[in-house]
């Protein structure tokens, strides 16, 4: 099989424990390009949050692709262009408002460039002001201060209470949001039926890509989808149980190069 698409989450996968992508996969991914294999960045970010890793990979020379916020939107990082897009309607937001507070939680949304929140202290909005290299604008009225579009809300707080509220939280929202949990303190909530398979389908069908010429790389249960979409769907072995019964093949961990491992076997050095 000749692959022509490399599709890759980013924390966990592409980068490794200390946020940066190893001299080895980033050489793996350079000679990939040259091939003109195209690389596709698949986050829950936002866009800025993570325009600087491909930069990084240089995808903008070698016609790459952004796919941000789980597949809230995909943008060509060649010109910008907007690909595929599906906004969070402003009325569930008063609703996600109300249930963030009452419950003594957090909740952002991201804007171009900033994360706007309900606070701009707690540690875990500050880590993904860290990670995403944005910094945060605190709204304390929420719901009138925010800008849209928006593409998700997050909310975000105690761990130990968060599995017990997003399960009462989906039941409130079943059949009008996606609502589910990328890390154990981040509770997204996104337009129903957001995820990164339905949005790369929407992407190589416009490149006529077939999806058995595609490899994706995930760690995470938000890359499930894309992982079984994809011609060689890779799990980490960093990741969970069920996203790795879910792949076709199961690579070394993000600190070990598990994606250049991958690259190099099935495209730099395949006969």
């Amino acid at each position: 099989m000749q692959y022509k698409a490399i599709v890759l989450d980013l924390d966990g996968t592409l980068t490794n424990d200390d946020k940066l992508i190893t001299p080895r996969t980033l050489q793996a991914l350079m000679d990939a390009q040259h091939l003109g294999v195209r690389i596709v960045l698949a986050s829950g970010r936002p866009p800025h949050g993570i325009q600087y890793v491909a930069d990084e990979l240089q995808l903008s020379e070698n016609h790459g692709y952004i796919l941000a916020f789980n597949g809230g939107q995909i943008l060509s990082c060649q010109d910008g262009q907007l690909m595929y897009s599906q906004e969070l309607s402003p009325s569930f937001v008063p609703e996600l408002y109300l249930a963030a507070i009452e419950n003594q939680f957090e909740i952002l949304t991201y804007q171009t460039d900033t994360i706007e929140s309900t606070s701009d202290t707690n540690p875990y909005i500050v880590k993904a002001s860290t990670t995403n290299r944005m910094p945060i604008v605190k709204c304390p009225e929420f719901v009138h201060q925010i800008h849209y579009p928006i593409y998700k809300c997050l909310i975000v707080g105690d761990p130990s209470r968060m599995a017990t509220f997003e399960k009462k939280l989906a039941r409130q929202m079943e059949g009008r949001m996606n609502i589910f949990c990328s890390t154990a303190f981040f509770l997204e909530c996104a337009p129903l039926g957001i995820d990164k398979a339905n949005a790369l389908q929407q992407l190589f069908e416009k490149l006529h890509i077939p999806r058995e010429s595609v490899i994706a790389f995930g760690d995470g249960h938000n890359d499930i989808s894309m992982i079984r979409y994809a011609g060689l769907g890779v799990a980490m072995q960093n990741a969970d149980d069920e996203v790795k019964a879910n792949a076709d093949i199961v690579t070394a961990s993000n600190n070990d190069d598990g994606v250049a491992l991958i690259v190099e076997k099935y495209i730099l050095h395949a006969k």
